[in-house]
């Protein structure tokens, strides 16, 4: 149970003796990076409010929703380390396998055994959304399949020519939320979709952030994210820009009234947006400062863009809920 905790709260760096001993769940977890589930959980929890805001919630529609579309998550983690192993992208000691483990890279498991893994998860999410197709007619299918293309097509060719960022936009945002809510209740929402844009602007600052930090890793390597094209400077200065959108477009929201006020508490995580642009001012340091938590190095713009995150998601979600529960 430890080192479920350890995976779901963390990126865990496992030596080969200790992967051995652990239980097939721990492996499983530690492989596919189970601490940023929470992203799409806290996506599909916005789809859901939203559907209870419109009194058209379902419980097993939207527990088909959550489990598919975690389940898709995890699968594009374990495809991403072996497409990445096979690039060579993470061969001699590069980015991924310094701030936690790498199975296929490291040796703990095989290109075969890891593809029967990302089998076996990937089986149970095209289980549910084939269910929630049936269950809710052909306007589900084409975000269905949109899924299934970008779960296959994320870290080739979308990462390596810019364009995983974007994506990253589009799929916390409008297709989970939106798609989301249309797998709920039947009907697509055009406010939901723009009311989740906010959100996902949160997880795209923490990618910008993580391939800011792989710049001297990717640029050599040709992998081409959207900061390898941008260089530094001018990648460190966009993820500030969208920080800044999250709280101006949660605030046009509430004015216009697409949500209610209590979502305005997403402010409560303002204070700790000075910290982060004194981070994203400066050039990446040389090393880890005194007092930086062990085991996040090289980790630098990216663990900052993921606490920072952290905090507006979850004041997001709350703040749509009491929103909710007020009107």
């Amino acid at each position: 149970m430890k080192i479920w905790f350890e995976a779901l709260l963390g990126m865990p760096s496992i030596e080969a003796e200790r992967w051995h001993r652990l239980d097939l769940v721990s492996r499983w977890l530690v492989a596919t990076r189970a601490a940023v589930f929470a992203m799409t959980f806290l996506s599909c929890a916005l789809a859901g409010l939203f559907a209870l805001q419109a009194g058209r919630f379902e419980p097993i529609r939207f527990g088909l929703l959550c489990v598919g579309l975690t389940l898709a998550h995890a699968t594009n983690n374990i495809l991403n380390d072996v497409s990445d192993h096979q690039r060579g992208v993470d061969k001699d000691n590069a980015f991924r396998t310094r701030y936690g483990t790498q199975p296929v890279e490291e040796g703990l498991m095989t290109v075969r055994q890891a593809r029967l893994w990302a089998l076996w998860t990937a089986l149970p999410a095209l289980g549910c959304g084939v269910v929630l197709c049936w269950l809710m007619g052909w306007a589900v299918l084409p975000f269905f399949l949109i899924g299934i293309a970008l779960v296959f097509g994320y870290n080739w060719p979308l990462k390596h020519y810019g364009l995983g960022e974007p994506m990253v936009v589009l799929v916390w945002g409008p297709l989970m939320v939106g798609g989301g809510y249309l797998s709920i209740t039947g009907d697509w929402s055009w406010p939901v979709a723009l009311a989740s844009v906010p959100y996902a602007l949160g997880p795209t600052t923490v990618l910008f952030g993580k391939h800011i930090d792989k710049i001297p890793w990717d640029k050599p390597r040709g992998v081409r994210t959207l900061p390898v094209l941008l260089g530094q400077a001018t990648a460190r200065a966009t993820t500030l820009v969208l920080v800044a959108l999250q709280y101006l477009m949660t605030l046009a929201l509430v004015v216009h009234g697409t949500v209610g006020w209590p979502v305005l508490c997403v402010f409560l995580a303002a204070p700790f947006v000075g910290r982060l642009w004194s981070v994203y001012r400066q050039p990446t340091p040389v090393g880890p400062p005194r007092g930086y938590p062990g085991g996040v190095w090289p980790l630098w713009y990216s663990a900052h863009a993921f606490v920072h995150f952290r905090r507006f998601g979850v004041l997001f979600v709350l703040g749509v809920a009491a929103g909710i529960a007020v009107f």
